[in-house]
């Protein structure tokens, strides 16, 4: 047996198998136990985490943008964050038509664009870089790095992407409260979409029918509104963990490069398809936002 083929048995005798490397990596710290992605049982820290990192960076990064702004010719920077800042101050009068609203809203939705895409473009690092090197801190700290788990993409996480369009609800229900007040958004729920009735007894019908679909109304936007980003960004991870095991299979056959080749093309080809995926998915969920919100302040 050759010194090369001796190593690649080695490799592969150490190396877990796909079914195991696929399992590690979605596995979040802090669920151990993986019970699933619907299990909120326990917090996800690396979620936490990586989700409050990237919004800090966002607003250091805006920070650091508005404090060197100049009124005279802007830089390419200052260009991009302007651009940025009128394209959603134009989406934003045209879905939610109270001014007063707007000066809340569209902040919320800029942070929300710019904060959603900086949570999706860690899936840009390498796969390993980042639980790989929470791995050897736990090495070094004397932990089994096997059992280091970290996921750094935080809206692949479903509790996170649900969190965010719990906090659009929340914001959607205190708007339908201020605009049309208890009475009239009262009505509203009992009369809308299908009307009412002087009939007593059908009038209680059909309220209860409106009621009904109001709730499941709001129950669908926003189970859809997390679960959209959340399949999306999902999907894309896996993918890439599809495409990383090519080269693992690759290293651990000791085969020709031809392996090789088709994986670092087939990375580069997804990568490079991310590069659109990643701010589509952020002015998707903005955009569905300023929907919601524009509706809340809409009657019926």
């Amino acid at each position: 047996m050759s010194e090369a083929q001796a190593a690649a048995e080695t490799v592969a005798h150490h190396a877990p198998s796909a079914g195991e490397y696929i399992n590690h990596h979605l596995t979040n710290w802090g669920n151990q136990m993986h019970k699933g992605i619907l299990d909120f049982s326990v917090i996800h820290y690396d979620s936490v985490f990586w989700a409050v990192v990237t919004g800090l960076f966002g607003v250091l990064f805006l920070w650091s943008v508005t404090r060197k702004a100049t009124s005279g010719v802007p830089g390419r920077l200052q260009a991009a964050i302007e651009i940025l800042f009128e394209m959603v101050d134009t989406q934003a009068k045209s879905l939610v038509h109270n001014e007063a609203s707007r000066r809340f809203v569209a902040p919320v939705a800029l942070t929300v664009f710019i904060w959603v895409f900086l949570m999706n473009a860690v899936d840009f690092l390498p796969l390993d870089l980042l639980p790989g090197g929470w791995g050897l801190i736990n090495e070094v700290m004397g932990h089994d790095k096997h059992h280091a788990y970290m996921r750094p993409v935080a809206t692949a996480d479903l509790s996170i992407t649900m969190g965010l369009s719990v906090s659009v609800l929340l914001l959607c229900l205190y708007y339908n409260l201020k605009i049309k007040g208890v009475g009239g958004w009262a009505h509203e729920l009992v009369s809308a979409p299908f009307g009412s009735s002087k009939n007593p007894l059908l009038a209680v019908v059909m309220g209860l029918v409106n009621f009904s679909m109001q709730m499941i109304e709001f129950a669908a936007k926003t189970i859809s509104h997390g679960m959209r980003l959340f399949g999306n960004m999902f999907a894309g991870e896996l993918i890439f963990m599809l495409i990383a095991m090519l080269g693992g299979a690759w290293a651990a056959s000791g085969s020709t490069a031809a392996l090789w080749v088709v994986h670092v093309v087939l990375g580069l080809a997804w990568t490079l398809f991310h590069v659109l995926v990643i701010p589509l998915q952020a002015f998707i969920f903005m955009m569905l936002t300023l929907v919601y919100l524009g509706q809340a302040h809409d009657a019926h």
